[in-house]
């Protein structure tokens, strides 16, 4: 490079984050508006935290000598204290509980939407920055609040528009799969390991079906490349109790709950979560959400790890197509569960919590397949300029469709070519296009231009259609307002 020549910054995103524009970010606005009236009608409040948490709040990842941010984006301040930017809604909402603990009412229902960052290796629609949705009850031991997060996420599917039949919130429990553990002799610190591989194991029963997920919980299995996974290693006695868990489903929740009742034999704690199943059924049944919303399924078990009572998910059951072409269902948009470890690291005692976590792409993405994006996405009304020393009048007219609603702008750049006008309209998507010259202002009238329809006239639309409904009309002035509502109602 020659001394004194500046380089150039390049104009490109960092790696793993991506830009979102327009009808993209008045999408995601919308649904998370809708989301967020339904929170606000079950009574929870709006919290908004900082992006950036200390990194012993955060408590997940800690800094160590060879990579101070693993997992998160950290650094140190002037003080030498170690802040990140946050993984989740979760960890700021248990430093809120335990900072204003003598503040806040007891339980603590909030509900918090935002980004939040990942220091983790981006991939194929695997972003270091997305948005979650999260909805919390903290200091709530009744399973009564367990029962009201899974009616709340039914409502909020449905209020941004996946109808009845095109979902399924499900609900298991921890404990149960505990119980069923115990009665299988793989309860205990030293069978961690094999509780670990049945987990991924009970996991994969949609991809594997039975046979692939027995002999995980066998020796082993080998796939189709050849790779071999060691298995679990357990007896066919031991593998026949966690394959009659996986397959307890029924046709009835009271059918499910029963057959889950056998399968957890004489353990105390398993006992518990099917009671606890029973009673969040007649708690849904009892406001209406029967099994065509909830439904009891032992398959669930993703974050059973992390969670210590009852868990949900939501699943999208109707089908799409895949890069391939081929059908699938377009599986889980929410999850969530109890967990009760929320608020005793910062407070040494135990505060019961439970809440659900929407994936906001996710939702927005299957929104968009099946055409339901509640969002305008349409551009604004475009007020052409034809005579520069009449801007005022061009602004008159702005402020008039401004005032009765309706999103508009006077074309900014240079009027010289009134084609460029119109191309701007375009590139803006805009669906109409108001035009007054000398000789119309001087007869009081403008003229709009219907670009939705002249779009449609210049690839397919009949003679007869464009006659029905001309691509350009003249009215007077003082109608602009109602002329321009008419068009874009059309």
């Amino acid at each position: 490079m020659s001394e004194g020549k500046t380089r150039r910054p390049k104009a490109e995103t960092p790696k793993g984050f991506r830009d979102y524009f327009g009808a993209e970010v008045t999408e995601r606005k919308a649904m998370l508006d809708a989301i967020a009236g339904v929170y606000h009608r079950y009574g929870f409040d709006a919290l908004e935290t900082s992006a950036v948490e200390t990194v012993e709040a955060l408590g997940k990842f800690l800094p160590d000598v060879d990579r101070p941010n693993e997992g998160v984006f950290a650094w140190q301040d002037e003080d030498e204290a170690w802040m990140a930017l946050r993984y989740d809604l979760t960890a700021p909402l248990a430093r809120v509980a335990a900072q204003y603990r003598n503040d806040l009412p007891a339980p603590y229902r909030r509900y918090a939407m935002g980004p939040v960052w990942r220091n983790e290796k981006p991939g194929p629609g695997r972003f270091r920055q997305f948005y979650q949705c999260d909805a919390d009850t903290v200091g709530a031991a009744s399973v009564a609040a367990d029962a009201e997060i899974c009616a709340m996420l039914s409502d909020a599917l449905e209020v941004v528009g996946i109808p009845r039949g095109d979902y399924v919130v499900k609900v298991n429990n921890r404990k149960v799969l505990n119980g069923v553990m115990e009665v299988a002799g793989l309860a205990g610190d030293d069978k961690a390991a094999e509780r670990g591989i049945v987990l991924r194991a009970i996991d994969k029963i949609d991809r594997l079906g039975e046979a692939g997920v027995r002999a995980l919980l066998g020796e082993g299995r080998k796939d189709e490349s050849g790779d071999f996974t060691k298995g679990a290693g357990l007896g066919p006695g031991q593998a026949e109790v966690v394959m009659g868990f996986v397959s307890a489903k029924r046709e009835s929740g009271a059918a499910t709950v029963a057959r889950l009742r056998e399968l957890v034999g004489g353990s105390v704690l398993g006992a518990e979560g099917v009671d606890e199943l029973e009673t969040i059924a007649s708690l849904l049944g009892a406001q209406g959400y029967g099994p065509d919303r909830i439904v009891i399924d032992p398959g669930v078990v993703r974050g059973l790890g992390y969670y210590t009572g009852p868990v949900f998910e939501a699943e999208l059951t109707f089908e799409i197509l895949d890069e391939k072409g081929r059908k699938r269902q377009f599986g889980s948009v929410a999850g969530g569960g109890r967990y009760d470890d929320l608020v005793k690291r910062f407070t040494g005692q135990a505060v019961p919590a439970t809440g659900v976590s929407i994936g906001v792409d996710r939702l927005l993405a299957a929104l968009r397949a099946k055409g339901r994006v509640a969002a305008d996405s349409a551009g604004p009304v475009v007020v052409t300029v034809m005579d520069r020393d009449r801007m005022a009048d061009y602004m008159a007219m702005v402020g008039d469709l401004r005032q009765a609603g309706i999103r508009a702008e006077v074309y900014l750049g240079n009027p010289k070519n009134f084609g460029n006008q119109l191309k701007y309209a375009d590139k803006r998507a805009s669906p109409v296009a108001v035009i007054q010259g000398s000789d119309e202002a001087a007869r009081g009238v403008v003229v709009l231009k219907d670009l939705v329809l002249g779009a449609k006239i210049a690839a397919s639309a009949t003679l007869e259609e464009w006659k029905d409904r001309p691509a350009q009309i003249e009215v007077a002035r003082k109608d602009l307002v109602s002329a321009v509502r008419k068009m874009l109602a059309q």
